[in-house]
């Protein structure tokens, strides 16, 4: 489409010049270089055009995928504080996606693990089968701190090849060390490692247990590597400067994905500080956020769900 509109305003340009310099054929070299600042002009346009960040979905326009799709999403203290009405609103965003992985599921008592047991009964509700597990409470500096991270599946669309488990090793440089998971893609037959992980808030310098995500790929011997979840800091924090020398993608840029408490001049959303990072053999399709939210009316409801937006990746693997 690109390289049309260009043979197309290449033409009138020319025409347009060309009349305008009849008789004068020694200015032709004129002419050229005319054309040449118009289509320059042209592409600086196309190019600013393909940049402009792309409006975060609604649950009404979320599309039939045709290849894998995950979705990350920080449910703000998933416990006994939900309702069954608010679970069953996050199972009608979440039933749209193959695999979910949730961070900040409540650590403290059992009713964080079990909500996730009544998501997923309320996926199994929605047409398809669904499988979760929940991980043990991180090893945290303090049980304020700690959380579970839960992950749920479509079994028509993976398998998951072993328990999921938490990163032990580096268990003493986090404060909530990420959750992991192997699974395999019936379609595709191939597997890949989706790592789970909600960092230290933006004031505690998260940067500084980030870096410690880049070698993942190598750890486990893979080139199909998925980084999930709640970054407190946004993709051009220079910290991903060394993932992107590696090959590492974000799946969102400059995307806001947390709430704000009220409305300022009927905006309602915050910080970029969702993501999904990927290594360079896992294929984009499309991504972006959900916006369950949707005017200011809406806000303080949305947020009896969450403080935060889910996000999405479709992809597959190269």
């Amino acid at each position: 489409m690109k390289l049309v509109l260009k043979k197309f305003l290449f033409i009138v340009s020319l025409l347009v010049i060309l009349t305008s310099c009849v008789g004068k054929i020694p200015e032709i070299g004129k002419v050229i270089t005319k054309t040449e600042e118009v289509l320059r002009e042209l592409e600086i346009i196309l190019e600013q055009k393909e940049e402009v960040v792309l409006e975060p979905m609604t649950i009404d326009s979320i599309p039939k995928f045709k290849n894998l799709t995950l979705v990350s999403w920080n449910i703000q203290h998933l416990g006994r504080s939900k309702t069954d009405e608010e679970i069953w609103q996050m199972a009608q965003i979440l039933r749209h996606f193959d695999i979910v992985a949730i961070q900040e599921v409540v650590a403290k008592d059992p009713a964080g693990a079990q909500a996730v047991a009544k998501l997923a009964d309320e996926l199994n509700r929605t047409g398809a089968n669904w499988d979760y597990q929940v991980s043990d409470p991180t090893i945290s500096p303090s049980v304020y701190i700690s959380e579970r991270y839960a992950f749920l599946w479509k079994t028509s669309k993976v398998t998951i090849q072993h328990r999921a488990f938490l990163d032990s090793e580096r268990e003493d440089l986090f404060f909530r060390e990420p959750f992991i998971a192997k699974f395999k893609s019936k379609k595709q037959n191939k597997t890949f490692y989706i790592a789970n992980y909600h960092s230290r808030k933006y004031t505690d310098k998260p940067q500084e247990e980030i870096i410690y995500l880049l070698d993942y790929p190598e750890r486990w011997d893979t080139s199909y590597f998925l980084i999930a979840g709640d970054f407190n800091t946004p993709e051009t924090d220079k910290v991903w400067n060394a993932f992107y020398e590696k090959g590492f993608a974000s799946a969102l840029k400059n995307k806001k994905t947390t709430l704000k408490q009220k409305c300022n001049s009927s905006m309602y959303l915050n910080h970029p500080i969702d993501n999904i990072y990927y290594t360079p053999k896992i294929n984009l399709h499309q991504s972006n956020s959900i916006d369950f939210v949707q005017s200011c009316y809406n806000l303080d409801r949305a947020r009896g769900i969450s403080d935060h937006l889910p996000i999405f990746i479709e992809f597959s693997l190269n």
